[in-house]
């Protein structure tokens, strides 16, 4: 199955640059490996307000309770709250059809 997942993560007033730093590093490593297992299928950056940081992940998972395993294994995701949503094909869809 595929999943749209909205990230949107809010970093604590009090939280230093250093420890902010090393976490989207720890991240960018996880995002990688996640990539290489075919968890991880596409990020994109929506538009943004001022401020704001937020990305959209395409991820593919056998069902809900393995992408949380997916989601909760990434750094970000102590300061991060995640809407997902499940998709399903389209029978229009352009990959699909001869």
């Amino acid at each position: 199955m595929e999943f749209l997942v909205d990230m949107v993560t809010v970093v604590p007033e009090d939280t230093s640059e250093e420890a902010v730093a090393e976490i989207r590093a720890s991240e960018a490593v996880r995002a990688r490996e996640l990539a290489a297992q075919g968890s991880l299928l596409r990020l994109w950056r929506p538009p943004l307000a001022p401020g704001e940081w937020r990305t959209w992940g395409l991820f593919s998972a056998d069902n809900a309770e393995q992408l949380e395993q997916v989601l909760a294994s990434m750094p970000l995701r102590v300061w991060r709250h995640d809407r997902v949503t499940p998709l399903s094909p389209h029978p229009s869809d352009p990959a699909t059809t001869g």
